[in-house]
């Protein structure tokens, strides 16, 4: 080993050992008396415009019965350039499904995460196009983050499955099919076929680019990879075991996974991923992790440093919550 790497090696070291004492004092002084309340519906978010007619009509609820195939949560917050990329791949290959299988529905739910863009009006431009039916919008006034976006689309969905993709269309929606296989066998119900009996059971497959990681160490400074790093550890120390990505915005959840996982959530920022995934192995929910295509996309939300202290902070909160039981996972009110 010369100089180099065995000084490359000790500045990693230090650095996750100062992140790690950052985010215990941090915790020490004022995390844990952070409110972080369950993210539930306000009455102004339990409608939605239809262009068509003028007129709000009400959302259903995730506590409801089932009224379509799958459901796609897309959070947005000024995506106006983005959204149309992703909303025309997704729509492309949902409407070739239905050539393939005429009975199947499903419903693409736009979260307007308090935009100042023109979010709103792009995705009004799909609603008009396809109908309220299968594109709808949730505007929300406030910023609530992207988990608490994520969150409040989930509850508002009428699919047997649900999935919450990235608004920027960073992976290949096809990539799909994967999930849905990986789901396949691990619900034992078709998420296409038999998507009603999949509905009431438990699993969860998540998308992950963990196998293209050598490439985007590569293409990354060394001070991103360290925080990457750093990242990963904390994960590992508080929270999620076994999982390589927890951050891909690519996860299919049965309904009734996704209303049981998303009714305890309390992040509302860029680490819901990990209390999600948190709360499935604390439940023993069967997760399958699967490879999926990705393209990093230009215009991330992320803040490389103040975004990743932020979900640092996060990972410590999730921890030490739980762990004086602070906050507890709540059952499903159906069982």
């Amino acid at each position: 080993m010369d100089f180099m790497q065995f000084s490359m090696y000790i500045f990693l070291f230090l650095f996750l050992t100062g992140l790690i004492f950052l985010v215990l004092i941090s915790i020490l002084i004022y995390v844990v008396n952070t409110p972080y309340p369950i993210i539930n519906r306000h009455e102004e978010e339990k409608s939605f415009n239809d262009p068509k007619t003028k007129s709000k009509l009400r959302f259903p609820s995730i506590d409801d019965s089932p009224s379509v195939n799958l459901s796609v949560i897309v959070p947005a917050y000024n995506e106006e350039e983005r959204l149309p990329t992703m909303l025309d791949e997704t729509i492309e290959f949902l409407e070739e499904r239905i050539k393939h299988y005429s009975s199947y529905k499903y419903e693409i739910i736009i979260v307007s995460d308090g935009s100042t863009d023109r979010t709103v009006e792009v995705a009004n431009q799909y609603i008009e196009k396809y109908t309220t039916d299968k594109v709808r919008c949730l505007n929300l006034i406030k910023n609530r983050g992207k988990g608490g976006a994520v969150c409040l689309g989930v509850q508002s969905s009428r699919g047997c499955t649900i999935l919450f993709a990235d608004a920027d269309g960073a992976s290949k929606f096809e990539d799909l099919q994967k999930l849905e296989l990986a789901l396949k066998e691990i619900a034992t119900y078709d998420p296409i076929m038999e998507s009603n009996k999949i509905a009431n059971n438990q699993a969860l497959v998540i998308g992950s680019r963990a196998h293209l990681e050598k490439e985007s160490l590569a293409k990354r400074s060394i001070f991103r990879n360290v925080l990457m790093y750093g990242f990963h550890f904390l994960v590992w120390l508080f929270t999620v075991k076994g999982i390589k990505d927890t951050q891909c915005g690519f996860k299919l959840f049965t309904r009734k996974s996704a209303r049981i996982c998303f009714r305890s959530l309390h992040v509302n920022r860029w680490a819901f991923d990990v209390e999600l995934l948190y709360i499935a192995q604390t439940l023993n929910i069967p997760i399958a992790e699967v490879p999926v295509r990705w393209t990093e996309i230009e215009g991330s939300k992320v803040t490389p440093i103040i975004s990743w202290i932020q979900m640092g902070c996060d990972l410590g909160l999730i921890w030490l919550k739980y762990a004086i039981g602070a906050w507890k996972i709540k059952g499903d009110k159906s069982d």
